[in-house]
């Protein structure tokens, strides 16, 4: 697809779903090609990690604070009474 600095502002939906259907889009200022845009490869399913091998998963697991959840927020979300 070709288009203008001037398409972009004014075309930009046409611009997004060209990007969307893996089109390269060539950007002209003053009649001279200037720029390409090209959509970002998107990974794959496959390589991706699961969620459960992020470092951060499950670090509050042990904690027995937190086991009735209820009650947890609600202790949280009092005020501190005592302060006064």
């Amino acid at each position: 697809m070709k288009a203008t600095f001037v398409d972009l502002r004014k075309r930009s939906g046409e611009i997004i779903d060209a990007l969307n259907r893996n089109e390269a889009i060539t950007v002209y200022y003053r009649g001279r090609p200037k720029a390409v845009m090209r959509p970002i490869a998107r990974p794959s399913a496959k390589g991706k990690p699961s969620v459960k091998s992020h470092a951060s998963f499950g670090m509050w697991a042990d904690r027995v604070d937190m086991a009735d959840v209820a009650k947890y927020v609600k202790q949280i979300r009092a005020g501190r009474t005592d302060a006064l």
